[in-house]
């Protein structure tokens, strides 16, 4: 039965780079997970092995590391964009290239007088960007994962269907718990416009998305996390769409009746954080008139 090649694409994942800058006695740190996938002309490897259009994927870990030396690393976005227009515009067989960046965070460990070299890895969220770039045009998409919120209170579920399989109570108090998986994409499409300034836009975004959810009393994490995508919509003028994935982690109140004991969250409650299974909770948030984007299923981003 007759065949033909469909999408492909090959590169260097988890290239792990750490650039040490030193201002003085101050050094700073920028810590990187790159990966890179490279697709275009690529018939002749698959149908006949021939790699006259093949650049080694170790050449393309080796430009990882000289461009981070090269061009430095001012943010996980730009340093992508530098990747991206590297590849497709010095190898006539790319016509693609599409950069992942994972970022880890450090914060400086204070030492008074003896300069500024010693830190400690954070432990809160994972930074995320993608670029993608085909010669003409560019999509960024920043995010993050893993980064973990509650609100001890002002969280409500009640008024939901039930049938013969429901045992879940309604309840005026609980605890909202979620690890944030978020996306979001820029307008920015390409080197005529104004290109944003990336590390302020995540520190924004991030920002807002924490305020919408500190500050909504939610009757759902539905409604909490589209709050969260329509702040960051209304303040950041660079964004266009945000896609969540929240994990609902269900703190449930423990039985202690056996022991005499009142659990009661009016004078302060004892709970069983369970990790699963869990309600997934997931959504796209537009800017209105634009159209969607970014993948329904984040673990393909």
């Amino acid at each position: 039965m007759p065949t033909t090649l469909g999408q492909n694409q090959y590169g260097k994942a988890e290239n792990r780079v750490v650039r040490i800058t030193r201002d003085g006695a101050t050094h700073h740190i920028k810590d990187l997970n790159v990966s890179v996938a490279l697709s275009g002309d690529m018939e002749e490897v698959h149908y006949s092995g021939s790699n006259a259009s093949v650049l080694p994927t170790d050449t393309t870990k080796n430009t990882v590391y000289a461009f981070a030396k090269e061009h430095g690393i001012e943010s996980a976005e730009q340093f992508g964009i530098h990747l991206a227009r590297h590849f497709v515009t010095s190898q006539e067989p790319i016509r693609r290239a599409r950069i992942r960046i994972e970022e880890y965070a450090w914060e400086r460990i204070g030492t008074p007088g003896e300069g500024e070299h010693s830190f400690v890895r954070k432990g809160q969220e994972t930074r995320l960007a993608q670029i993608t770039f085909d010669g003409e045009e560019w999509e960024v998409v920043s995010g993050l994962k893993d980064l973990t919120v509650m609100n001890s209170t002002d969280s409500e579920f009640r008024g939901f269907v039930k049938d013969g399989y429901t045992t879940l109570q309604e309840t005026r108090d609980r605890v909202l718990a979620t690890s944030v998986s978020g996306r979001w994409r820029f307008n920015w499409t390409g080197e005529g416009q104004r290109t944003p300034d990336w590390d302020t836009s995540y520190e924004e975004t991030r920002k807002h998305l924490l305020q919408a959810f500190a500050e909504t009393y939610s009757r759902s994490l539905q409604q909490t996390m589209y709050r969260m995508g329509a702040r960051i919509i209304d303040h950041r003028d660079e964004i266009d769409e945000v896609r969540f994935s929240l994990p609902n982690s269900h703190h449930f109140l423990v039985d202690l009746e056996p022991f005499g004991l009142k659990n009661d969250t009016a004078d302060g409650a004892v709970y069983f954080a369970s990790d699963r299974p869990y309600g997934l909770i997931e959504a796209t948030i537009l800017r209105d008139g634009c159209e969607a984007r970014i993948p329904v299923d984040l673990t393909n981003l």
